[in-house]
């Protein structure tokens, strides 16, 4: 065990079975609100491999290169948008809100070096909006930022949505029917109501978003965070959440008939009164969720 009194600059790392050297230091100096910086501040007792000193922390180790380097120097690392998207779960897990804002930031920056290959523009958008019914179907619309637009009952069906910034935009009955929206960001979005049915929404970032009656049946939502979204009473008939995070997530009341949930996380997530008859919940991580009056008949667990 590691004592508070023990707690010395140099500290070993175990992030998945992958191991890491670090400083006290670079753990708490930088994001001082953080997970890492409480877990570390010498206020907690914590759990050392007994022969080398290693700290365990059951996370996937990938991406914690890049969460040290931000620590240590404040520096967003180039990736791809999918694996941004993966950086972005691992920073909301350890609350690094710092490194969630600069990757948001670089996002954006990327996403206007790209908008010259959307067929409109922001303002396009705006001017379009104006209008009592407003069609984008078809439309390459991607990497643009419309973020905190009023896009209600918008049809975007058919359209390239690929990195769209949707973050904080009310999407309220909006229609995205077999959209390809890979790797948008629809964080803190109002989506009640959507239709997402047969949606490409691979890597999406959906945290906090309110997703309430949305449908999203048939979907590709694999390595989605849904983390703290409202996704009572949503559609989610086989739809496709392998790796998806719901952490947290309120799915009272959702339809989950043949949804894949292989590997997903729905840690403490409100399943209440949820349909899961005859979903495979083996490899599904419900470590707190709440189940009662779930229909689980035939559910494997």
């Amino acid at each position: 065990m590691l004592e508070n009194s023990d707690l010395s600059s140099f500290i070993r790392l175990n992030i998945g079975g992958k191991k890491f050297c670090t400083t006290i230091d670079t753990l708490t100096r930088r994001e001082p609100d953080s997970m890492l910086a409480a877990m570390f501040s010498g206020r907690h007792t914590l759990c050392q491999d007994s022969e080398k000193g290693y700290v365990f922390v059951d996370r996937d180790g990938k991406h914690f290169r890049h969460i040290l380097n931000w620590l240590r120097d404040g520096v967003v690392p180039t990736l791809t948008d999918s694996e941004y998207s993966e950086l972005i779960r691992e920073a909301e897990y350890y609350q690094l809100l710092g490194l969630i804002e600069g990757i948001s930031s670089v996002h954006n920056k990327r996403k206007e070096d790209e908008e010259s290959c959307a067929e409109l523009t922001r303002v396009d958008i705006i001017k379009c909006i104006q209008s009592d019914r407003v069609r984008f179907r078809g439309v390459n619309l991607s990497g643009l930022d419309l973020s905190k637009l009023d896009l209600s009952f918008v049809d975007f069906s058919f359209a390239c949505l690929k990195n769209v910034f949707f973050s904080r935009a009310n999407l309220q009955c909006a229609k995205f029917r077999d959209v390809d929206a890979e790797g948008s960001i629809f964080h803190n979005a109002t989506l009640r109501e959507c239709e997402f049915t047969g949606a490409n929404l691979h890597g999406a970032l959906l945290a906090g978003a309110n997703l309430q009656s949305a449908n999203l049946q048939d979907a590709c939502l694999i390595g989605c965070s849904f983390c703290e979204a409202d996704l009572r009473s949503a559609h989610l008939q086989t739809a496709d959440l392998t790796n998806a995070n719901l952490e947290g997530a309120n799915l009272e009341g959702a339809n989950l008939k043949g949804a894949k949930l292989t590997n997903a996380n729905l840690k403490g997530a409100n399943l209440q009164r949820a349909y899961l008859r005859h979903v495979n919940l083996r490899d599904t991580h419900l470590e707190g969720a709440k189940l009662d009056g779930a229909n689980l008949l035939g559910a494997i667990r």
